[in-house]
């Protein structure tokens, strides 16, 4: 834990932490972004009848996908809005799904409950990873696996965390970022883990609008972005904006101004728990 984590109010910093994900709204964020889940579960192969822990869900971009493939299914968020969501999506498809509202660094499960652990893109914001280790690796069975998709430092979502921080001075919490490397997970997960497999795997953004289209859609509806923004004084705001944007363009792939398609670097961890 840093120094600058252990020394601020933890409840207080977690009440920001809740307000900032439930910002904006995550579920409309996420939909754009379920075919990430759909990847990496058709990558790390979680067999139907299986129990599965998903951490950090947000609205169940990764849950659900799992639920429809058979997957016995247990979702849990800071965020309260994002938890009504996910259990409206899932009475929507009748998908036996549950969703509680709980804290990673805290998991609301008693030790070796589920057969697979993972957070796409999620549990990285949490502010004391070596905690949350904890947690991934205590509710997993012996013989059970921890997967996690982790944004790099040099991958483009790591240049644009990078960008923000310019304008908004980090909160002495370790970069979300430090997940994204291998040596980091290996020390995090520690001794418990009897094999790692750590790939670096490229994610594509692919917005149907301009590269100010998708920055203008991260700050309304991306709880992070939003409150950002909002810290900002206007003429920040327009700054930080146009710095944005010229990171989506010069990263753009998409052949017209009006789509805009990015790859962004992440760390896909998967973990087997040691059996005694």
């Amino acid at each position: 834990m840093s120094a600058a984590v252990a020394n601020v109010d933890i409840d207080a910093l977690k009440q920001r932490l809740r307000a900032t994900w439930m910002a904006g709204d995550y579920d409309r964020f996420s939909r754009f972004m379920e075919s990430s889940a759909v990847e990496f579960l058709d990558r790390v192969a979680i067999p139907p009848g299986a129990s599965l822990l998903d951490v950090a869900c947000g609205s169940g971009q990764l849950a659900l996908v799992a639920a429809r493939r058979g997957v016995r299914v247990t979702g849990v968020d800071i965020a309260e809005n994002s938890i009504r969501a996910a259990r409206e999506r899932a009475q929507a498809e009748a998908l036996p799904a549950q969703f509680d509202e709980g804290d990673a660094e805290a998991l609301p499960y008693p030790d070796a409950s589920f057969d697979v652990v993972a957070s796409l893109f999620g549990a990285i914001f949490a502010p004391r990873p070596d905690l949350v280790a904890q947690e991934l690796v205590r509710v997993c069975r012996p013989g059970g696996m921890i997967a996690m998709a982790n944004w790099t430092k040099t991958g483009f979502i790591g240049q644009m965390f990078a960008l923000v921080s310019k304008f908004i001075a980090p909160a002495g919490m370790p970069a979300p970022v430090l997940w994204g490397d291998e040596s980091m997970v290996r020390e995090r997960l520690g001794s418990a883990i009897a094999d790692f497999r750590l790939t670096r795997v490229m994610y594509r953004f692919d917005y149907p609008f301009s590269p100010a289209g998708v920055v203008d859609f991260f700050r309304d509806y991306y709880g992070p972005t939003n409150r950002a923004f909002a810290a900002l004084t206007a003429h920040d705001q327009e700054a930080l904006h146009a710095d944005l944007v010229a990171l989506w363009r010069a990263h753009n792939q998409g052949a017209l101004e009006t789509r805009t398609t990015v790859d962004a670097e992440y760390l896909q961890v998967v973990a087997i728990r040691s059996k005694p």
